[in-house]
């Protein structure tokens, strides 16, 4: 009898382990299940240099999103990118979305201006004021080759 109590205790640990364990892996990991509480929008860029899909999407300094799909748009040829943003904030038409570098060699991330219109996007919406990354690798190769006006 002894030994099976102490199997069945055994099994519950291993079960509430491997419980934590994936609760923690979906929580730092910072997965979304079904993406409730968020809406799509989508914004076109001439370049988007290091951005990578799950960055952060921010205005002010505070996350409000995450970059959900980068594609290459084949009419435009310029890169469509659909961001997933809270749907407890509204933005106005004459949004200003910017890839920005945290820090001097950090990761790419994308900042959100708000504007003064009264007209709010919808879900699924493109962003038309967009400002694309600074690429530091052409502005040195610029400045050592003298091209720099």
């Amino acid at each position: 009898m002894k030994r099976s109590t102490v199997e069945i205790s055994v099994g519950i640990f291993v079960l509430i382990g491997i419980l934590c364990v994936g609760y923690l892996t979906v929580k730092l990991g910072k997965m979304e299940w079904f993406g409730e509480g968020y809406y799509p929008l989508k914004a076109r860029f001439t370049s988007v240099t290091g951005l990578k899909t799950g960055t952060e999407v921010q205005m002010a300094g505070v996350s409000v999103g995450r970059v959900a799909k980068i594609a290459l748009d084949p009419d435009l040829k310029i890169a469509m990118v659909t961001l997933n943003i809270r749907q407890d904030l509204e933005l106005t038409e004459d949004v200003i979305a910017s890839v920005k570098t945290a820090g001097l060699i950090g990761d790419k991330y994308v900042s959100l201006t708000p504007g003064g219109a009264m007209d709010m996007l919808k879900p699924g919406d493109t962003i038309v004021e967009t400002e694309s990354a600074v690429d530091i690798e052409e502005l040195v190769s610029k400045y050592v080759f003298g091209s720099v006006e």
